[in-house]
């Protein structure tokens, strides 16, 4: 007992090197209007919470019906920050999501009329029921946070964040979305339906609020120039070089997996370190642990690899792999 005191004393004065005291009771105070609405998907909110942290984009998956677009906007609802909110629709074309340039009478030239991806926090429903041509436009704002058009390069206004919802590539009319703009994505969050006891607490909570607007009961709770300063703190949480290699393997051993055809990119690494940098300042920490790497490396890697189709075929998963990479790894001491 006596030679752990030292290291306790240690983490005691390596914790306090952060304050880190104003964010995790602003992510207290978001999960808390959430919860005056929304019942379970506490993983959800979770993770939702450290992508804004992370300064990452969101896709979030799931049938019809299970809270993911009205969870997004109680998210949004609680940042005091611009929101857009884009129904995707198969007709709908890039100057619908970026502008257009339309010609001023006036003054006899023509003007950017900026489109609704122009604001902090984007909605993007139902992303996957637009082709390609629309997907493509995506792909600039969701990396590099500017919007080329005509030459003329605008800048996102930070804090921006875009959380799309999908359905299911199984059901009708959705399309696959490209490699490239999945890997623009943090996480790629799985929802599934509500076991009983949660579906009964919906009905419960439905009937006791009446006709009254769910959006209504949640308030703003952290303003845009905290949500910045609070991104920015997360940055500098440590990452030990054991850590980092730890974070290495996984991802390399998804490129050389026999039953993976595509593994994860560079850019999957980023993320799984920037997502437990997150977790960590989250939990009161400025420095990350094997277990953060472990709570985001699913959702990281998800949508960042693709089966063989021998083993698509034997109706192997994703996550299955993941799981057993994650396994095979030696986790760090």
């Amino acid at each position: 007992m006596e030679e752990n005191k030292p290291q306790e004393s240690g983490e005691m004065d390596f914790q306090s090197r952060l304050p880190l005291e104003e964010l995790r009771a602003a992510v207290a105070a978001i999960k808390t209007e959430i919860r005056k609405v929304i019942i379970g998907q506490d993983d959800l909110v979770d993770l939702l919470l450290v992508g804004m942290l992370s300064k990452g984009h969101i896709l979030i998956e799931g049938v019809p019906g299970i809270a993911k677009t009205i969870t997004s906007k109680l998210f949004a609802k609680t940042l005091e920050v611009g929101f857009s909110r884009i129904q995707f629709t198969p007709d709908l074309m890039p100057s619908d999501v970026l502008g257009t340039s339309i010609l001023n009478m006036k003054q006899v030239a023509f003007e950017f009329k900026r489109g609704p991806i122009f604001s902090n926090l984007i909605l993007i429903d139902e992303i996957n029921r637009a082709p390609a041509k629309t997907q493509s436009a995506l792909f600039e704002v969701m990396e590099e946070r500017q919007v080329t058009m005509d030459g003329t390069q605008y800048n996102m206004e930070a804090p921006f964040m875009v959380l799309a919802t999908q359905n299911p590539i199984e059901q009708e009319g959705t399309y696959n979305l490209p490699e490239a703009q999945l890997d623009r994505f943090l996480f790629k969050i799985k929802l599934d339906y509500p076991d009983l006891d949660q579906e009964f607490e919906i009905l419960k909570s439905h009937h006791a609020r009446k006709s009254d607007s769910a959006l209504d009961q949640v308030q703003a709770v952290l303003k845009p120039e905290a949500l910045i300063a609070f991104q920015d703190l997360t940055m500098e949480v440590s990452v030990e070089e054991k850590i980092l290699r730890y974070i290495s393997e996984i991802v390399v051993r998804t490129r050389n997996h026999p039953s993976l055809y595509l593994g994860g990119s560079p850019r999957a690494s980023l993320a799984i370190m920037n997502a437990s940098k997150a977790i960590a300042a989250i939990d009161g920490r400025d420095f990350v642990i094997p277990e953060d790497i472990k709570k985001v490396v699913t959702p990281a890697l998800r949508h960042r690899i693709l089966l063989s189709p021998e083993r698509e075929m034997e109706g192997m998963s994703t996550d299955t792999v993941i799981d057993g990479i994650i396994q095979s790894v030696e986790i760090p001491r």
